[in-house]
């Protein structure tokens, strides 16, 4: 399994618009196969600061996740959204278990 995360630092005045947008991709990602879980989560103590977590059954369906029209539209329309800064990480993740015990 392949986790992403990161985070996405947004002006106050694009803030309302970027979450738009964002609900908007998260919905239509959601829908592809290999795709476990996508969101995009505001810092209840940064506003503006939205941070973003996925995860893919492989590295081929997040290299698909790349090509699909959704993630085409996303990039034009967060063209017109003050972005101050974005960082993103990629994991491979290994067996699950739980925290405690």
């Amino acid at each position: 399994m392949i986790v992403v995360t990161g985070t996405f630092k947004i002006a106050e005045a694009s803030r309302e618009k970027a979450a738009g947008i964002a609900a908007t991709m998260a919905r239509a990602t959601r829908e592809e196969p290999g795709c476990i879980a996508y969101g995009f989560y505001e810092d209840i103590e940064t506003p503006g600061l939205f941070r973003i977590y996925e995860e893919w059954k492989d590295e081929a369906a997040l290299a698909s996740h790349f090509e699909q029209p959704h993630m085409a539209a996303f990039g034009k329309a967060m063209a017109d959204v003050e972005v101050l800064s974005v960082e993103t990480k990629k994991f491979e993740a290994g067996p699950a278990g739980p925290v405690r015990g």
